[in-house]
């Protein structure tokens, strides 16, 4: 077997989450960076986040009003196109 080919491993390395929490954990790196942990994430806090759905909905709305004018043989500033 080949000697020196595994990487160096640290048991107490430091994982650190963008929500400040700090875990202790094995790894072959020596400090870790996370954006989100147990202590955040929400199928263990219970907590619901809001997404932007405000936001989906006006784009969808917007894309919806834009197709409609196309079909209607209006451009955006309701003048009629004419079909050649």
């Amino acid at each position: 077997m080949k000697k020196e080919i595994h990487p160096k491993y640290f048991p107490n390395s430091h994982a650190t989450c963008a929500c400040g929490a700090k875990h202790v954990v094995g790894s072959t790196m020596e400090k870790i960076g996370v954006e989100i942990c147990s202590s955040c994430h929400p199928f263990y806090t219970g907590a619901d986040k809001l997404m932007d759905t405000a936001g989906r909905v006006e784009k969808f709305k917007q894309r919806r009003a834009k197709s409609d004018s196309a079909k209607s043989g209006k451009d955006r500033s309701g003048a009629v196109i004419k079909k050649s």
